[in-house]
C-alpha cells in the first residue's frame, strides 16, 4: 500500500518512486461516488449545506493505525483530490472543510500497532518497520496538504489521542478537541520517540525547544491544557465537538479564502516536506531496533491494556 502525494514537488516525486520498492502499490481510479462504497474501518458523511466532509474512523478492534484503515482513508484522499483539486469551485456540491473524527467512544486513536512493532523488533525486521512507518507518513503528508484540494482540514478529537493518534491530529490545519480528551506522546515510556510526524507538526505550533521537551517528557495533557499552550485551536464542551465545528464554519464563512491562505502561508513559512517526514520515520524504525527486551515487554503490556479498555468500552455500548 502506498500513500501518494498529489501536490509533491520534483524532489518528493523522486522519493515516491524510490519508496515503491518498500510499499505495496495500490493505485486505482477513485470512485465516482465514494459514498456508495462499503467500508470496514471508516464512516463518511457529506453535509452539502455546510460544505463539510466528515470522515470518522470506525474500527471494530483496537483503534490504531492498520493497513486496512490506511487503505480506506487513501480512497477518501484520492476521491477528494480527483473531484476537487482542479475544478472544485465549479462543482454543484462545493467542499470547503474536511473533518476527521472517531466513532470509538472515548478514543480518537491510540496510535501505532504496538504488537506489530514488538514482533518486528524481536525479528530484527527493519524493512517491515520502515514499510509500516512510511505508509503512515504518506497518509500524514496528504492530511497536512489537504489532498491537493483548496480546503481547510480539521481533526475532531472526542477522546484520547495518544502517540500516533495525536500525531495524526496534529497534521490538520485546525485541531478541535472536547474538554475531556487527553492527548500526548507516551513513546518515551518504552525508550522510543514518536516518529510519524509529531516533531514536524508540533514544531509548527510550539517551536523546537518546547517540542523536544514535550516529546522527551512523555506526559499526557488535557485538551484544556493544550488549548492554553496553543496546540489545540478550538476547545469544545463534551459532546459538542461537531456543533462547535459547524458554528465555527458558519461564523467564518466570509473570511474562508483568507483563512485558508493563512494556513497555506504557515506551511510556506514552516514547511513540512515528505522528504523530512520520511527521513525522520526511518530514524524511528532504526531506533526501534535498539530497544531492549524490557522495553518491548512494556510496549506489549500497553497494547494489552488498550485491548482490555476497548473490550470494556464495547460491552458498555
Amino acid at each position: 500500500m502506498e500513500f501518494r502525494s498529489h501536490a509533491a514537488n520534483d524532489a518528493n516525486e523522486n522519493l515516491l518512486v524510490e519508496a515503491k520498492d518498500s510499499l505495496i502499490h495500490a493505485a486505482s481510479t477513485p470512485d465516482p461516488d465514494i459514498f456508495s462504497k462499503s467500508f470496514n474501518e471508516i464512516e463518511l458523511r457529506f453535509d452539502r449545506s455546510d460544505e463539510i466532509f466528515w470522515c470518522y474512523m470506525n474500527q471494530k478492534s483496537r483503534p490504531s493505525y492498520t493497513y486496512e484503515l490506511g487503505e480506506e482513508i487513501q480512497q477518501v484522499q484520492d476521491w477528494i483530490h480527483s473531484n476537487y483539486a482542479m475544478d472544485g469551485a465549479q462543482r454543484l456540491d462545493p467542499l470547503r472543510y474536511f473533518v476527521c473524527g472517531s466513532r470509538t467512544p472515548g478514543i480518537y486513536n491510540l496510535g501505532g500497532d504496538l504488537k506489530h512493532f514488538a514482533d518486528c523488533i524481536r525479528r530484527r525486521d527493519l524493512g517491515a518497520l520502515k514499510k509500516y512507518a512510511r505508509t503512515c507518513v504518506h497518509m500524514q503528508y496528504e492530511n497536512s496538504t489537504g489532498f491537493g484540494a483548496p480546503i481547510i482540514t480539521m481533526a475532531l478529537v472526542q477522546g484520547d489521542a495518544l502517540g500516533g493518534g495525536f500525531e495524526h491530529a496534529l497534521a490538520f490545519d485546525i485541531l478541535v478537541a472536547e474538554k475531556s480528551a487527553r492527548l500526548g506522546l507516551p513513546e518515551i515510556l518504552f525508550n522510543l520517540f514518536p516518529g510519524m510526524g509529531a516533531y514536524s507538526f508540533l514544531r509548527q505550533r510550539l517551536g523546537r525547544k518546547d517540542t523536544e521537551r514535550f516529546i522527551l517528557e512523555g506526559k499526557l495533557f488535557t485538551a484544556t491544557e493544550l488549548y492554553d499552550m496553543g496546540v489545540v485551536d478550538i476547545l469544545a464542551e463534551d459532546g459538542m465537538g461537531e456543533a462547535a465545528i459547524i458554528e465555527y464554519t458558519k461564523e467564518n464563512r466570509r473570511r474562508y479564502h483568507a483563512e485558508r491562505a493563512v494556513y497555506r502561508a504557515r506551511k510556506i513559512a514552516s514547511p513540512v516536506s515528505l522528504e523530512e517526514l520520511l527521513e525522520i520515520t526511518d530514524t524511528w524504525a532504526e531506533t526501534a531496533l535498539y530497544l531492549e527486551e524490557a522495553d518491548v515487554r512494556k510496549m506489549e503490556r500497553l497494547a494489552t491494556a488498550q485491548d482490555r479498555r476497548i473490550q470494556r468500552s464495547l460491552r458498555a455500548v
